[in-house]
């Protein structure tokens, strides 16, 4: 039983690692033994992988912008030749812009779009690709509250986190027999850059707290466990499942 979540000689990526959830994310992964490639348009990116070096870590950082489909695939081999393989990516980027859909500008609605739904597809597909050429792996994505719930003014993040979802159900449709696992986590209301404005939102911040049976505001830390398992062998048989890490939100 404890090596059943031991990540020792994996190779894994993690978008959006350079802050947030995701780094949150990527640090459980190296905790576990896992060496892990961040992807992140951030400036900082490369400088975040250094720190985690400096940690005992093994880390590399990519630079690279998620929104811009094109480039993806460059950028996912850069990622891989980084590693020297792969065995898990964690698609955990995301952006999020807040307008009310009467107003809502096309050029922003698409760059949501973008980066949460089709950067999302495409990475899916190059691992998918990478794994099916050598004996399988894990793909792990990021959907949300918003996969089962509409949200309010966040149309283009509603639509694209129900986009993660169905997407994941489709492609373990496809890929579960031929040993690539793929599921994916979904956030509750977590304390980050993402959700200030529903934070200082004194009406709106309470309305949630009060429906979320473990009373408190998720952390970063929080996601660690979950990506864990689904990145471990202990999830070994789980495929196309949506597994919601909300403090029990979804159940009141």
């Amino acid at each position: 039983m404890n090596t059943l979540f031991d990540l020792t000689g994996r190779k894994a990526i993690v978008t959006g690692a350079a802050q947030g959830l995701a780094y949150s994310m990527a640090e459980g992964l190296m905790e576990s033994g896992a060496e892990v490639a961040v992807i992140d348009i951030s400036d900082r990116t490369v400088e975040v992988a250094r720190e985690f070096c400096g940690r005992g870590f093994r880390c590399h950082g990519i630079q690279g912008d998620l929104s811009r489909i094109d480039e993806l695939e460059g950028v996912f081999s850069r990622a891989v030749d980084a590693l020297g393989g792969l065995d898990i990516i964690v698609n955990g980027a995301g952006v999020q812009r807040r307008y009310r859909s009467e107003e809502f500008p096309t050029e922003e609605w698409d760059f949501v779009i973008n980066v949460n739904l089709n950067s999302v597809w495409k990475l899916c597909q190059l691992a998918g690709r990478h794994f099916l050429e050598n004996g399988g792996g894990k793909i792990i994505n990021i959907a949300s509250m918003l996969s089962f719930l509409g949200g309010y003014t966040v149309a283009a993040y509603a639509a694209s986190k129900g986009g993660v979802a169905q997407l994941t159900k489709a492609l373990s449709n496809e890929w579960a027999g031929k040993n690539i696992n793929i599921n994916a986590l979904a956030p509750g209301y977590m304390a980050t850059a993402l959700n200030t404005a529903i934070m200082n939102d004194p009406v709106r911040s309470k309305e949630i707290l009060d429906r979320i049976p473990a009373r408190r505001w998720g952390q970063p830390g929080d996601m660690k466990g979950a990506v864990i398992f689904l990145a471990s062998g202990a999830s070994d048989y789980l495929n196309g499942a949506i597994i919601p890490v909300d403090g029990g939100f979804l159940s009141r």
